[in-house]
């Protein structure tokens, strides 16, 4: 008779027992950074010899950018004008060429662009199908040889400093 008892309350039990159901969503929402190393936001390309000038100068700044990126991305960069002015003389910053490669936490699946000329127009310096946390990307200012700046000295200014202001974006991709 227990035994009978205690199956006929299994059933019960069983019986008016209902399923509930529960949505379960994930929600992401995108999130792009990208830094420039704080010591490494003025970029000096110093002309002080005959070689300078004749060969060009560069410099090439490790680990400069540093991206956080949910999914696919662009790094572009554009300066803020087409030239750099001192005292009525102007330089076009199309002559200096950006380079870019991987840092020390490389990029996976990366796209690094290489001489690329300045312009006030943005350009895609470096691209990824992937996702990235925290990866970093040298890059490379080269100014222009061939004595392109032989007359861009000011008199009575020693030295002729030329400044662009430059602008990098991470955008998806």
């Amino acid at each position: 008779m227990k035994q009978f008892l205690f199956t006929a309350l299994a059933l019960v039990a069983f019986a008016t027992s209902k399923a509930q159901n529960v949505s379960l969503n994930v929600i992401l929402k995108p999130i792009q950074t990208l830094t420039i190393k704080e010591e490494q936001k003025v970029v000096n390309l110093e002309y002080a010899t005959t070689g300078d000038y004749q060969n060009g100068v560069s410099k090439t700044n490790d680990d400069h950018l540093t991206i956080y990126s949910t999914g696919g991305f662009q790094v572009k960069v554009k300066a803020t004008d087409a030239n750099m002015t001192l005292n009525g003389k102007n330089m076009a910053v199309t002559t200096i060429k950006l380079s870019s490669s991987a840092g020390s936490q490389a990029l996976t699946n990366a796209t690094y662009q290489q001489d690329l000329s300045l312009s006030s127009s943005e350009a895609t310096l470096v691209s990824s199908s992937n996702g990235a946390v925290n990866k970093s990307v040298n890059v490379k200012y080269q100014g222009a040889g061939a004595n392109a700046y032989i007359d861009n000295y000011v008199p009575n200014q020693n030295p002729s400093i030329y400044k662009a202001t430059l602008v990098y974006t991470i955008v998806s991709a």
